[in-house]
């Protein structure tokens, strides 16, 4: 039976699938988190902007260089905030569509030094979180009817946008 999380979890991707070869099935009690890359090396000037609702006030994108999908169909990636003044911050974090959650591994301040977080958890991406931009990057390109199959499949989403003539859906690449 699916709980109100899973069904979320299929709202948001789409219906979400799984990821070949994954464990990564809905009905997949012994599923394990691999264990995360250290916080990886970012960019503030090569990020792909993120369609973010009007209310937000800051600038956020995701760097390409930093996106990794797991075998645990966690698709890790940077997120750079940049705010008017130019000032910028950044999280590592993990989005599990399948479950529809986010995690936040490390967080860097303006100098771009990682702050690990001690007791990373899993949040649902729906909830009250202190910026919308997880629940944005799993619709924009993360989880598209399931856990992206590969790194281009996301870039593609990000750079093209999944209504524009140019995006290729996974089965046309």
């Amino acid at each position: 039976m699916i709980n109100l999380r899973s069904a979320l979890a299929l709202l948001i991707c789409g219906g979400c699938v799984g990821f070949a070869g994954a464990q990564n099935t809905l009905d997949n009690p012994d599923w394990t988190e691999e264990k995360e890359p250290p916080a990886p090396a970012f960019s503030t000037s090569k990020v792909l902007p993120l369609d973010m609702p009007n209310f937000v006030t800051v600038k956020v994108g995701i760097d390409p260089s930093t996106i990794m999908v797991g075998g645990d169909g966690v698709v890790r990636y940077v997120a750079v905030m940049t705010n008017a003044s130019g000032t910028s911050n950044a999280m590592y974090e993990g989005i599990r569509c399948l479950t529809g959650e986010v995690k936040t591994y490390a967080r860097a301040g303006s100098s771009g030094n990682w702050s690990v977080v001690s007791a990373p958890v899993w949040r649902d991406v729906m909830g009250n979180l202190p910026s919308p931009h997880a629940r944005v990057f799993a619709r924009q390109a993360a989880c598209d009817s399931r856990v992206a199959g590969s790194k281009a499949e996301i870039l593609n989403a990000l750079k093209f946008g999944k209504n524009s003539p140019n995006y290729r859906a996974p089965s046309e690449q």
